[in-house]
């Protein structure tokens, strides 16, 4: 977009490959592991004559990202664990590339669980048990220099759906002339649940992962293009490895997970805004290189239906009792939901 008399300017600039699917089988003997990801992998530096002036000598061709993916979706140690993987991949694109800058990979983990078999998991049979995802974005920043790469991890999950047809109320909110809400003290809430929780940055470099490089004499502690030593030392891996960090995800994600259900599940929930600050005070109770947690709760209601048409009551959950113990209520799902 260059000329004398132009009016803008190139002000940002991030590129690559989105919608790269993985499946990956890894055998260990009989016991198998299978995970599926979806990866979009962005990268940002010196590309702007790309877009200014045409220049193609500073583009890293989408289909190498994508090629790339493949090549440590199959060697890395870590693509069993989403954070790690996510590291390993954009730790490869900024060292790998001189005029690179920073890397952004997400990668969409997709629910597979083992079938139980006579009450066994099976070695290597899975079921897709639920569409909620495990959702990994990583930002490897390498503007101080390739010896200097931090890495920014939010993880989390991405439409949880969840019911519970008891235990929920909302009451005693503003009322005026635009109020058609009715107080209710035991309703059916059901929701589908976001989740994000950001780490604390960490360190990062090649010598964090042991799978081996193409064309790399020096195996995977090698530089590719800043001719420095980008090895991290061994007190910085501690540091890093430790439980609870990113490095540490899948602890930190079942963890989530677990709290998330049961607090769900157990509260006596005055409001969707009380039970989700429930939730978040937990998660970072029990995990101090959190920095912060968000939650995304929209309604997904149910709405009593008025049958008092038919002589039927029908909006008061304690109504139509049949027999000792049961209640009946009949509830529609409004198209699209509120």
């Amino acid at each position: 977009m260059s000329t004398e008399a132009q009016a803008g300017h190139l002000a940002h600039a991030r590129y690559g490959k989105d919608k790269v699917r993985v499946l990956r089988v890894v055998r260990e003997g009989k016991w198998q592991h299978v995970v599926e990801y979806n990866v979009c992998a962005l990268m940002e530096g010196d590309i702007e004559t790309s877009y200014t002036k045409a220049d193609n000598s500073v583009v890293v061709a989408t289909d190498s990202v994508k090629n790339i993916t493949y090549y440590l979706a199959k060697t890395s140690p870590h693509i069993l664990h989403p954070e790690r993987f996510a590291l390993h991949l954009g730790t490869f694109l900024v060292s790998k590339y001189a005029h690179i800058h920073k890397a952004f990979v997400t990668v969409e983990k997709l629910r597979w669980q083992r079938i139980q078999v006579d009450e066994k998991p099976h070695p290597h049979s899975f079921v897709r048990d639920g569409e909620d995802k495990r959702v990994v974005s990583v930002e490897i920043d390498g503007t101080q220099g390739k010896g200097k790469l931090t890495a920014k991890v939010t993880s989390g999950i991405t439409d949880l759906l969840v019911l519970k047809s008891s235990g929920s109320a909302f009451e005693s909110f503003v009322r005026d002339e635009f109020t058609t809400l009715v107080d209710v003290n035991d309703r059916i809430f059901s929701t589908s649940i976001d989740l994000k929780y950001v780490f604390d940055p960490i360190p990062v470099s090649l010598s964090l992962f042991d799978a081996p490089l193409p064309g790399t004499p020096g195996g995977p502690n090698a530089v590719f293009a800043a001719g420095k030593d980008a090895q991290l030392s061994e007190e910085s891996i501690k540091t890093v490895k430790t439980q609870g960090t990113a490095w540490d995800g899948d602890t930190v994600a079942d963890d989530a997970r677990k709290v998330t259900l049961d607090v769900f599940a157990t509260d006596d929930s005055a409001s969707v805004q009380a039970t989700l600050y429930k939730m978040a005070q937990q998660i970072l109770t029990s995990h101090k290189h959190l920095q912060s947690v968000s939650y995304s709760l929209p309604n997904k209601h149910y709405v009593p239906v008025d049958m008092r048409y038919a002589g039927v009551e029908n909006l008061n959950p304690t109504s139509n009792v049949p027999r000792k113990g049961h209640t009946m209520m009949l509830t529609m799902r409004p198209r699209g939901g509120f």
